[in-house]
């Protein structure tokens, strides 16, 4: 094992020296430069790393301003008014790497550590079901006993859980590095998304808050979706955690480990995540992010993020509040987790003590019925839609029909569909009600006739009492 973790001087594709100097060549940009760079997207083009520097240096209000515009009417030309919604289960804290940032951290003597048997993840699951979701991401700390196997395990333990009329119909996972074999076993059980956050991109300040463990190695984590890829997970997720290092920086890695992708592979992340640093338990770095981004700042980066990457969704989690989760949705989020608990075994048992085994402080902890009520209040259209990836429409095939803007006619129907599911099974009246009025609000604005009469079909098979039904 230990052959991955010592790194060598061997270049990567994150070009430390080119990024910098792009982004101090790109300063005091023009602004029929930015105009430029936004009609790009606005085009569904993906930007290139010269293009993010000139954004990521917009300081003026009326350039940002510009931005902001662009990014909030590129999300609606492409996602609509959908939000995918999961809920993340956390498996276990075990682990053995010491990250300054994480709650999780060997080191962390004061968090009470857990890990979930397949019975526990059983009952977990039962109760994510029958609360209303579809699409989980499961959580595991870095330690041996979380190894391809046990992941594998858990996954097809989840998928086995049928409650009512309800199930897990999508499985992503956020876990370790893993060797091509052991990815094929994890691909086996029929995953969605593997995300591996790369945490920081910029080297120095990787090695100094990642001093021991398997994570120490930036190489290998770096890498660690090449291997996914090869064992032919084609849907991936990256991420970097905003609070590290220089955030223009942290945000030209993202897009350089996008084109590197692209370049190797012909495909791009299925998600990005650009979680801030949240205080966890005893974790003092966590309290005073050396690099703190602000609320203004969090906001600008998400726009840049949509405007680079049109094809990609971008997830924002519930460590951020309410307020900045509604106001972020209008620029570029396309995926949300709602009713979260991060604590292991919190779900099912209702622990009142499950911030001693959390990895960080959640700041939106409303209700899954509350986080669809208030969605569909305002008009958005929550989704559980799981079609894309059991069509196959993964990966490279996913691609062509994101990057011109084309999967919008699969995913609307099949968001309608799934909100409907939810309205009929698991709401509360008032949902309900909010539901169906968006619902039908959807279904008018269907311009393909043959497809407008096929989801009404769809809807009427639902009211009695068929499920999983999508284009």
């Amino acid at each position: 094992m230990m052959f991955y973790l010592k790194d060598n001087n061997t270049k990567t594709f994150i070009d430390e020296e080119k990024i910098k100097n792009l982004l101090e060549k790109a300063k005091n940009p023009e602004k029929e430069r930015v105009e430029e760079i936004i009609n790009k997207s606005l085009n569904k083009n993906r930007l290139d790393l010269e293009e993010m520097a000139v954004l990521l240096n917009c300081e003026e209000e009326e350039l940002v301003k510009k931005i902001f515009e662009g990014a909030k009417t590129l999300k609606q030309k492409i996602y609509g008014n959908r939000i995918v919604l999961f809920a993340p289960l956390y498996i276990g804290n075990e682990c053995i790497n010491n990250c300054e940032y994480c709650g999780f951290r060997i080191s962390n003597k004061e968090i009470f550590r857990n890990s979930l048997s397949l019975e526990q993840v059983k009952n977990e699951t039962t109760s994510l079901v029958n609360s209303g979701h579809k699409r989980l991401i499961l959580v595991y700390g870095e330690h041996p006993q979380y190894d391809a196997d046990f992941i594998a395990d858990t996954v097809k333990e989840v998928y086995s859980v049928k409650s009512g009329k309800g199930n897990i119909r999508r499985v992503n996972i956020n876990a370790a590095p893993q060797t091509v074999e052991d990815f094929k076993k994890i691909k086996d059980v029929g995953i969605g998304t593997y995300q591996v956050f790369q945490e920081t991109y910029h080297q120095e300040t990787y090695k100094k808050v990642h001093p021991s463990g398997p994570k120490s190695s930036y190489r290998w984590r770096l890498y660690s979706l090449d291997r996914a890829f090869k064992a032919g997970i084609d849907d991936v997720g990256i991420g970097a955690l905003f609070g590290l290092y220089d955030w223009k920086f942290e945000m030209m890695g993202l897009l350089s480990h996008t084109i590197h992708f692209e370049e190797r592979f012909n495909v791009g992340p299925h998600t990005i995540s650009f979680p801030r640093i949240e205080p966890a338990l005893n974790t003092p770095i966590s309290e005073q992010p050396p690099h703190l981004v602000d609320d203004y700042t969090f906001k600008k980066l998400v726009a840049i993020l949509r405007l680079a990457v049109p094809y990609t969704g971008l997830i924002l989690t519930a460590r951020e509040s309410l307020e900045i989760r509604n106001e972020l949705m209008q620029f570029g989020v396309s995926q949300i987790d709602a009713g979260s608990n991060i604590g292991v075994g919190a779900y099912s048992t209702n622990d009142k003590e499950a911030y001693k085994k959390s990895q960080f402080v959640l700041g939106d902890q409303r209700t899954l019925d509350d986080v669809i009520r208030q969605l569909t209040d305002e008009d958005y259209l929550p989704s559980f839609c799981t079609g894309c990836y059991r069509l196959g429409r993964t990966g490279e095939h996913f691609m062509e029909f994101a990057i011109p803007g084309f999967v919008k006619r699969f995913c609307t129907p099949n968001a309608v569909s799934t909100l409907m599911e939810y309205a009929v099974d698991y709401a509360s009246e008032e949902t309900k009600a909010s539901c169906l009025r968006v619902i039908g609000k959807e279904i008018k604005n269907i311009k393909d006739e043959k497809m407008k009469d096929a989801l009404k079909a769809n809807i009427d098979r639902i009211k009695t009492g068929e499920r999983d039904l999508y284009f």
